[in-house]
């Protein structure tokens, strides 16, 4: 450094000599002088001149003589480590964002002296390896987007680029647990329904009892009995005590011959049902609409089922002084099924009553306007029975 500073020196004294000599020369030639100074301009300008060759030659034998310079290299190699560290830190970042293993430390860098490279080389170098090392973090995530099935983000910054990949980790954990409950959903099925799936349990029961009657219905074609099932005993249904009650009081007013059966329905909620007489059906009907300890006042369902031996018809009752309920049943011929209508008991009897003739053709007798109210009266056969076979095939 000392030696720069000299051949500056130099040449701003050799500078100011020879503007002094071209000073001195101007102002001879002016006031006529013989005798030219230019010799003594010429003379100093060549001591400059050899003065700072000397000084270059001397500056070059000490840079030959690898004179170290320190300071220049140093603050080069501190400024590259900074960068190489700020690097390395952006990338762990990144990669931890992204949630991926942390990378192993290859082999160190080597320190680069001003003597392997200039400073100029030295960051092209350093900014060739950062641009080498960010392409390498993106083309990692790219890799792992593809690999998640994400669609390509556009470049960002890289504050950017974390929060999106933040995101989009999210939306992959996201949609991983869903195909996770997919498959459990999936793998579930075709096992039992836990307890307490009122729908399947009622199929089940539905199933179980459509078995009983066709084995019933088997014996009794074969001229025999149906072998009796053994029924697993059950606590009694918090029902019995009003099921005991409507029967007694029946029982009390009209007889002990009305009623053909009386039981709790298992399927609907453990209803209280009663079945009645084909001759006695619209008699008891009428007394529990009427009956004072009764009052069963408003109709909410009635309908028919085809059971191929027989059909029935099913109407649930409710007392709203009482608010208790009640299943009136009835059975009746399959080959000319014909019942008395309640619709004089209870208004709301007509529309389905109508439905029940319509789909199976029972005929309510003192109904007020019996019509088929779905198919049309040109309609052939009942859709509802067991044996329904389409007259338009293409229907």
């Amino acid at each position: 450094m000392s030696g720069e500073k000299d051949l500056e020196q130099l040449k701003k004294e050799a500078v100011a000599k020879a503007k002094a000599a071209a000073a001195a020369k101007r102002k001879a030639m002016a006031e006529g002088a013989s005798t030219p100074v230019s010799d003594g301009g010429d003379l100093a300008k060549q001591k400059a001149e050899a003065a700072a060759k000397a000084r270059a030659a001397a500056f070059a034998k000490d840079k030959q003589a690898d004179a170290p310079v320190k300071e220049p290299a140093d603050d080069l190699a501190k400024k590259k480590a900074a960068a190489v560290a700020k690097a390395k830190a952006a990338a762990a970042a990144k990669r931890k964002a992204m949630g991926m293993e942390p990378a192993q430390e290859t082999e160190p860098v080597a320190p680069v002296t001003e003597t392997e490279s200039g400073a100029g080389d030295d960051v092209d170098d350093l900014a060739k390896k950062k641009a080498a090392a960010v392409a390498k973090a993106k083309a990692a995530a790219a890799a792992k987007r593809k690999a998640m099935g994400d669609e390509p983000v556009e470049e960002t910054s890289a504050g950017d680029d974390v929060d999106d990949l933040a995101k989009k980790k999210a939306a992959a954990v996201a949609k991983a647990k869903a195909a996770a409950a997919a498959k459990m959903k999936a793998k579930a099925v075709g096992s039992e329904a836990p307890v307490g799936d009122d729908e399947k349990a009622k199929a089940i029961a539905a199933a179980k009892a459509k078995a009983k009657a066709a084995a019933a219905a088997k014996a009794k074609a074969a001229g025999g009995t149906a072998a009796p099932v053994d029924e697993t005993p059950s606590a009694p249904s918090v029902n019995q005590p009003f099921l005991d009650k409507y029967r007694k009081v029946i029982e009390d007013h009209l007889g002990s011959d009305v009623l053909e059966d009386s039981y709790i329905n298992k399927l609907s909620k453990d209803v209280p049902t009663i079945v009645a007489k084909r001759d006695t059906y619209f008699k008891v009907a009428q007394f529990l609409k009427y009956n004072e300890l009764l009052g069963f006042d408003y109709l909410s369902e009635l309908h028919g089922t085809d059971f191929q031996t027989h059909m029935e018809v099913y109407v649930h009752l409710f007392s709203y002084k009482n608010r208790q309920s009640v299943a009136l049943k009835v059975k009746i011929d399959r080959d000319e099924p014909i019942i008395e209508s309640l619709e004089p008991l209870w208004a709301g009897a007509n529309w389905p009553e109508c439905e029940a003739y319509d789909l199976l053709g029972i005929k309510f007798t003192g109904h007020p306007n019996l019509h088929r109210i779905l198919l049309g009266e040109d309609w052939v056969g009942y859709p509802l029975r067991k044996d329904y076979e389409p007259y338009d095939v293409e229907v």
